[in-house]
C-alpha cells in the first residue's frame, strides 16, 4: 500500500512538473499538441496537458546582434574587399519563427551575405567607402523583406570592416599622401598670391594717398599766395582811397580857408614861400642856379597861381 501511495506521489509530482511552465519575460515558448501548433506561451505562469502538449520551440524576443562573417566582395572597377557586419534583429512572430524556416539565423546570415555582394559589386571601390550607409541601409531593406516570412525583423546592419588587398591600400595610403600634399602647396600658393596682392594694394594706397597730399598741398599754397595777393591789392587801394580822401580834404579845408576874411592874402604869401623855397632847393642841389627870364615877372606868376585858384574856387561854389 505504501509503495503504491510513493508511486502515487511520483506520477503527481511528474506531472505537475510537466503540466506547470513559467516562461520568462521577453521569452516566447511555442507548445505543440499531439505533433500541432496549439499555442504560444507567454511570460508567467502556464498550465499545459502534461504527455499530449510538448514544448516545441523557445524564443527569445531582445534584440540579438549576429555577427556576419566576413566574405570576399568585388567591386564594380574588380577590386577585391573583404566585408564583415553585424546584423541586429528581433524575433517579432515566434510561430513564423517556428515553422517559416527551419533555422531563421542561419536563413539571415546567408541573404545578408549575398545581398552584400550583390550591393557591392554595383559600386566602384572608392564609392563603397563613401556610401557605407546606403549599404547598410539596402541591406537592412532586403533583409526585412525576405525576413518577415520567418517572424523576424531585421532592425539595423552596420559594417565592421571594409579592407581593400594590400596593393589598393598602398595604393590609397600614397594617393591620399600625394592628395594632402597638394593641398598644402595650393595653400601655400594661395597664401603667397595672397600676400603679394595686399602688398600691391597697400603700395598703391600709400601712393595714391601721398599724390592727394601734395595735390592738397599746392591746393593750399596756391590758395595762400592768392589770398596774400587780393590782400596786398586791397591794402593798396584802401591806401590810395585814403590819400585821396585826406587830398580831398585838404583841398577842401584850403578853400574853406580861402573863402573866410585873410584867406586869399594867406594864400598868396605861401605860395610866395614855396616859389622861394623851390628856387632855394635848385641852389642847393647844383652848382648851376638857374633863373627865370624875368624876374620881374614873379608877380605874375603868383598872381597867375592865384588865379587857378580862384577858379578852382568859383568851380566848387558852382558846383
Amino acid at each position: 500500500m505504501l509503495e503504491t501511495m510513493v508511486a502515487f506521489l511520483i506520477v503527481a509530482i511528474i506531472f505537475v512538473v510537466k503540466a506547470v511552465k513559467v516562461v520568462p519575460q521577453q521569452h516566447a515558448w511555442v507548445i505543440e499538441r499531439l505533433g500541432r501548433f496549439h499555442a504560444v506561451l507567454q511570460p508567467g505562469l502556464n498550465i499545459v496537458i502534461p504527455f499530449i502538449d510538448r514544448l516545441a520551440y523557445r524564443h527569445n524576443l531582445k534584440e540579438i546582434p549576429l555577427d556576419v562573417p566576413s566574405q570576399i566582395c568585388i567591386t564594380k572597377d574588380n577590386t577585391q574587399l573583404t566585408v564583415d557586419g553585424i546584423l541586429y534583429f528581433q524575433v517579432t512572430d515566434p510561430k513564423l519563427a517556428s515553422y517559416g524556416s527551419s533555422d531563421y539565423i542561419l536563413a539571415i546570415t546567408q541573404l545578408a551575405q549575398t545581398t552584400l555582394r550583390s550591393v557591392v559589386g554595383k559600386m566602384e571601390l572608392d564609392k563603397t567607402f563613401e556610401e557605407r550607409d546606403d549599404i547598410n541601409r539596402t541591406v537592412v531593406a532586403s533583409l526585412d523583406e525576405a525576413a518577415a516570412n520567418w517572424g523576424v525583423k531585421v532592425l539595423r546592419y552596420e559594417i565592421k570592416d571594409l579592407t581593400p588587398p594590400a596593393e589598393i591600400l598602398h595604393a590609397m595610403q600614397r594617393q591620399i599622401t600625394a592628395e594632402r600634399e597638394k593641398r598644402a602647396l595650393i595653400a601655400a600658393s594661395e597664401g603667397r598670391k595672397q600676400e603679394q596682392i595686399n602688398l600691391a594694394t597697400g603700395e598703391r594706397e600709400a601712393a595714391i594717398q601721398q599724390s592727394q597730399g601734395e595735390r592738397q598741398a599746392a591746393i593750399n599754397q596756391s590758395e595762400g599766395d592768392k589770398q596774400a595777393a587780393i590782400n596786398r591789392a586791397e591794402g593798396e587801394a584802401e591806401a590810395i582811397r585814403l590819400v585821396a580822401h585826406a587830398t580831398a580834404d585838404a583841398i577842401a579845408s584850403v578853400a574853406q580857408t580861402i573863402r573866410q576874411p585873410g584867406g586869399m592874402e594867406a594864400v598868396n604869401l605861401k605860395v610866395a614861400e614855396q616859389y622861394v623855397s623851390a628856387f632855394g632847393n635848385l641852389a642847393k642841389t647844383g652848382n648851376t642856379l638857374i633863373l627865370p627870364g624875368d624876374l620881374s615877372n614873379m608877380g605874375s606868376l603868383i598872381a597867375s597861381a592865384m588865379s587857378v585858384v580862384k577858379q578852382s574856387q568859383s568851380g566848387n561854389t558852382t558846383s
